[in-house]
């Protein structure tokens, strides 16, 4: 554990001494050294966001875990959306990182967690493993399933709401004062729906174990020190990091746009994803889509809210915080994948083809950045999502009904054992 936290601490060291000593470095320098800090910070966060939930009980803790996760993320959006209050030509960049975080976390994330979960219980297969509860119930010939439990239902009844009134910004081209209300009275209402649930003993994996046998006193002191310690990380790099991608993007000629969109998400999202994987990799995908669907629900309804919040602050004036056209197509396309998202996620049930089919239509979409393109596949995300509403209305009234309804922490979704399918 110790040489774990060293060694994380180190890929972190480079930024800190040189913001703390002033050294102006290469923009591509800047990039490499301030990112390592970024995707440092945001391992230390996890380790220690996961740790807590020993000493955090119910489902705020699981909350908590992927807002804190996602914390490093918020620092560089923030950053830009605070810039952009007084110089306008980083308004594109604030929602240029909103929009790929967003997108990469379904996009990516969850089929990565999906695969690596049905390549972990193949495995599992062939040594003959057949256990029940979180792990595989295995049935030959029937094709795996990620089964969320029964209390996820409450992220997807605040993901559909979210996702609903996201296509209104489109309309308006801009994040106005009322969006930042709504938007974060419903991550309020979310963080108050979990805290009324309770939920089972966290399962730990890595240096967060090793944290979470420590003795209490020695435990809460080290995750404190984790925090503190990840969280001026983050402050330090979160602004140079992000003028540092910029500033290579110019000199590269790069399409800055793209760069900040795709690069710093990927760097600051990263040990989220690694963290929802090794839980796949342990027959536990189904937490580890949960995770990262409590983070989106965080990134849709927080992140997006406090983006008005920052710009003002930063000498926007109370103005909404404009979007020009390709910022107001990439808006609409991110909202129509978080509904698409919603819709094959409402039976509760993740399997190869829904994995296949958020991945491919991800991917196709980066050979053709375009107007035209953003919008085909905008139609196609909300068509297909339609029609899955359709197909699967009978599961909608459970999950709003979860919004004021819920489980015992004993409640989980076994339906795998019924039907047959493997479940993981």
């Amino acid at each position: 554990m110790w040489r774990r936290l060293g060694l994380t601490a180190m890929f972190a060291l480079p930024a800190i001494v040189a913001r703390l000593t002033g050294t102006e470095l290469p923009s591509g320098i800047t990039v490499l050294v301030y990112g390592a800090g970024v995707v440092a910070s945001a391992v230390l966060l996890s380790w220690a966001a996961e740790a807590a939930q020993v000493d955090i009980s119910g489902s705020l803790a699981i909350a908590i875990l992927a807002l804190i996760a996602v914390l490093p993320e918020y620092a560089v959006d923030l950053y830009f959306s605070y810039t952009a209050g007084g110089d306008p030509t980083y308004t594109q960049f604030a929602a240029a990182n909103m929009t790929g975080s967003n997108r990469l976390l379904i996009g990516i994330g969850w089929p990565v967690v999906a695969f690596v979960g049905f390549w972990a219980l193949r495995r599992a297969r062939r040594r003959g493993v057949a256990e029940s509860g979180t792990r595989p119930l295995v049935a030959a010939g029937r094709e795996p399933v990620v089964i969320l439990a029964r209390r996820n239902r409450v992220e997807l009844a605040f993901l559909a709401v979210a996702s609903a009134y996201a296509f209104l910004i489109p309309l308006t081209r801009s994040i106005a004062w009322y969006d930042a209300v709504v938007l974060l009275a419903l991550f309020g209402a979310y963080l108050w729906r979990v805290t009324r649930e309770g939920r089972g003993e966290p399962e730990l994996i890595g240096v967060a174990a090793d944290i979470a046998v420590l003795p209490q006193r020695q435990r809460r002191a080290l995750v404190t020190v984790l925090f503190v310690a990840a969280a001026a990380i983050v402050v330090m790099a979160a602004k140079p990091f992000a003028d540092g991608l910029v500033g290579t993007g110019e000199t590269l000629r790069i399409d800055q746009f793209l760069l900040v969109q795709w690069l710093a998400p990927l760097s600051s999202e990263a040990p989220e994803l690694i963290v929802a994987t090794i839980f796949a990799w342990r027959l536990h995908a189904a937490d580890g889509l949960g995770m990262l669907l409590s983070a989106k629900v965080n990134q849709w309804t927080l992140l997006v809210g406090s983006l008005w919040v920052a710009y003002t602050l930063g000498g926007g004036g109370g103005g909404p915080l404009p979007l020009d056209g390709r910022q107001t197509e990439e808006f609409l396309l991110t909202s129509a994948q978080a509904l698409l998202a919603f819709a094959i996620l409402a039976d509760r049930r993740f399997g190869p083809w829904d994995a296949a089919a958020i991945f491919g239509l991800f991917v196709l979409q980066f050979p053709f950045p375009t107007t035209d393109v953003r919008l085909v596949f905008s139609a196609v995300y909300i068509a297909v999502a339609l029609g899955l509403l359709v197909r699967k209305r009978r599961y909608l009234p459970g999950i709003f009904a979860s919004i004021w309804r819920w489980e015992r922490p004993s409640a989980q979704a076994d339906e795998g054992s019924s039907t047959g399918a493997a479940t993981v």
